[in-house]
């Protein structure tokens, strides 16, 4: 686990919670597990959700971190 000084940054929600069938929400662009983790996760951590939010509104792929992270 990584320990960082950095402040956490602001969740991405913009109130419009919804899934398409790829578990992305249309609104913040993060998937069910990445939104459900949010809490949790260290600023490091948070901060590859929101690049990988970023790599999804341009269209490009980009795999859940809590697949990466969370075993099983």
């Amino acid at each position: 686990m990584s320990v960082s000084n950095s402040p956490k940054p602001v969740s991405p929600c913009v109130s419009i919670c919804a899934l398409d069938g790829d578990d992305v929400c249309v609104g913040c662009f993060r998937t069910g597990q990445e939104i459900s983790h949010w809490g949790r996760l260290d600023a490091d951590r948070q901060v590859e959700v929101l690049r990988r939010c970023q790599r999804r509104m341009a269209g490009e792929l980009a795999p859940c971190l809590m697949d990466e992270v969370v075993p099983g």
